[in-house]
């Protein structure tokens, strides 16, 4: 078994308000074709918290206070290329209760469609696998770590996704 490097840090925003989450429908790159929280790479000399913010409004519109955000979960995504070589994406998730402005699609259609889902009644047969076995936790107010394996081109998973509750996330 080769040895795994956590080769992209990025995070993901979930607005959430009287029982629903806002996500929007992504066009491009991973997860293309399916709903998600707004998010992206951590760039060179920002802090995860920082990239949180400027993603969730590049993404969506919306602007919010680092104060506003709650680390719900940092998921570890071990993707296969269809070369049979891994890389591994490590993911901070982000509950946000508040913030201003209206969400809105990006201007280069990378996230349209922005969408609020009842928790009861979200897209999953049109969500990324793993967000189906780990959104419940997060949505009900778990932290969790979490490790999922995909299958290249991350449409499907390779087994099943690992989920630990814990009461703290560590800041990276």
């Amino acid at each position: 078994m080769q040895e795994e490097k956590v080769l992209f840090v990025a995070t993901v925003c979930l607005p959430v308000k009287e029982g629903k989450v806002l996500l929007g429908m992504k066009t491009r790159k991973i997860g293309m074709g399916c709903w998600n929280g707004y998010g992206g790479g951590v760039e060179d000399g920002e802090t995860i918290l920082e990239s949180a913010i400027r993603e969730l409004e590049e993404e969506s519109g919306l602007k919010a206070k680092i104060e506003n955000l709650e680390k719900v979960a940092i998921v570890d995504f071990h993707n296969e290329k269809s070369d049979g070589s891994m890389f591994v994406s490590r993911v901070h998730f982000f509950l946000v209760k508040d913030w201003k402005g209206e969400p809105k699609e990006t201007e280069d259609g990378a996230m349209i469609t922005p969408t609020f889902f009842n928790f009861t009644d979200l897209p999953y047969d049109k969500m990324m696998p793993a967000d189906r076995e780990f959104f419940p936790y997060i949505l009900s107010g778990k932290k969790v770590l979490v490790e999922s394996h995909y299958t290249p081109f991350q449409k499907e998973l390779k087994r099943e996704v690992k989920i630990q509750e814990v009461e703290e996330l560590p800041e990276d």
